[in-house]
């Protein structure tokens, strides 16, 4: 999508905040001197079989975007495509489960759009609000930074052995209820203490949510593959080969930015490339700040967390994984 928004006309405001310069998760346009508009949209096909379930997925990873912004969602569309040959309960379920986690977040679903099409998708556009100057983009990470993981990768991995059968129902139920976590209180944390930068984690795995944050802040990231939080079951899965299309894809667009050390197994290599579906955020802040905010997350977070790496002044590669 990068690609192609690049041959369009540059759009340009001075109350244009946030746009498509640095890849960033939403635009961010300023109405006052103390009002700014967040604008996001994501949508995608069933990632499980249960449509309410679903719907509470899809409707998560769309709410993200807002919230690592450092945004507050206060409005929410239904984007629908659905295939007329199917029951129109299946769509109820799904339209339920995305206004019961938006009703969670405390915003409101006021309508949306649906089309006739041969694979179900859905998501949602959604509207949030936040002070010009408390806007986080993905382009401040500053060297000294440490970088905190809010949620535990191999989502993508999990969810290709959930399509095979191949899963524990155990460790499918862990996937899913990492999946429908919201990121509100991680991005409360993250507003509390006081961050540079932050990105949320999905298809572009953390590795590439990692590179667009490095090369935005025009520094490197050192991440540490010993330290990243991983979900049972996820690396027996990840030797099995249940890897994702969308993690070689990855990393086949991102190895020229990468410089790995010799001794991080294939394995982790592809977990950092797996492709997440409603992640966590991936936060960087200084140093002196970071036992604040884990405190934070020690006592109000339910997902697993961690410091994962650092942020150096720029180097050869814009990543390096050690």
């Amino acid at each position: 999508m990068a690609q192609v928004l690049c041959q369009l006309p540059p759009v340009t405001s001075e109350k244009l905040l946030v746009g498509i310069d640095t890849s960033d998760d939403a635009a961010v346009y300023k109405l006052g001197e103390d009002t700014a508009l967040i604008q996001t949209l994501d949508f995608f096909t069933p990632v499980v079989d249960d449509p309410y379930t679903f719907g509470q997925i899809a409707a998560t990873n769309s709410l993200s975007d807002i919230y690592a912004m450092g945004g507050k969602p206060i409005l929410a569309l239904n984007i629908v495509c659905f295939p007329s040959c199917l029951s129109m309960d299946i769509l109820t379920e799904i339209l339920k489960g995305g206004g019961d986690k938006v009703r969670e977040a405390g915003a409101l679903l006021v309508g949306g759009h649906t089309v006739d099409d041969n694979e179900p998708k859905y998501g949602l556009s959604v509207t949030g609000t936040i002070h010009p100057d408390k806007v986080v983009s993905n382009s401040g990470a500053k060297a000294g930074d440490v970088l905190i993981l809010t949620k535990p990768l191999g989502l993508g991995i999990l969810n290709t052995a959930i399509k095979a059968q191949m899963l524990d129902e155990k460790i499918q139920k862990k996937a899913i209820d990492i999946m429908v976590s919201l990121n509100n209180i991680a991005a409360q944390g993250m507003n509390m203490t006081g961050v540079n930068s932050c990105t949320d984690i999905t298809g572009f795995g953390l590795l590439g949510h990692a590179y667009e944050m490095a090369k935005g802040s025009d520094v490197s990231i050192i991440v540490d593959s010993e330290s990243i939080p991983i979900i049972e079951g996820t690396v027996e899965n990840a030797q099995m080969g249940l890897v994702p299309a969308g993690a070689y894809r990855n990393q086949s667009y991102l190895e020229d930015n990468i410089e790995f050390k010799d001794d991080v197994p294939i394995y982790i290599k592809d977990i950092l490339f797996d492709p997440q579906t409603s992640g966590g955020l991936f936060i960087s802040l200084p140093r002196d700040r970071s036992k604040e905010l884990l405190d934070f997350y020690s006592k109000n977070l339910k997902t697993e967390f961690s410091i994962v790496g650092e942020v150096v002044e720029k180097q050869d590669k814009y990543l390096i994984v050690r």
